[in-house]
């Protein structure tokens, strides 16, 4: 099945309406129809806010994550768009890419 990859990178701290942003953009995504999304939490990164490692207790909330979802290149358009409506600037990424599942 052709499907298209959404990756947002985000920091493990940041909140949005209140909430964790990643539960927001799981809701958000959940809304539109995609049925699943995965959070990946990053043992290090550098980018625009600096280099930021794991060293137990000291970063806690600070590394960081990456938010994946598969879907539909309408309904990715469409999450990408309400992110932006909703007042977030999040670097992210697409791909088209083969998804299936294994025994079927």
């Amino acid at each position: 099945m052709q499907t298209t990859h959404l990756r947002f990178y985000v920091r493990e701290g940041m909140k949005h309406e209140h909430q964790p942003l990643r539960d927001w953009l799981f809701d958000t995504a959940r809304e539109l129809g995609i049925p699943g999304g995965t959070v990946f939490r990053a043992a290090a990164g550098y980018g625009r806010h600096g280099l930021h490692e794991d060293h137990f207790f000291e970063l806690a909330g600070e590394l960081p994550e990456t938010v994946e979802f598969f879907a539909e290149s309408d309904t990715v358009n469409t999450l990408i768009e309400k992110v932006g409506k909703a007042g977030l600037r999040l670097i992210y990424i697409t791909q088209p890419v083969s998804a299936g599942v294994t025994g079927t």
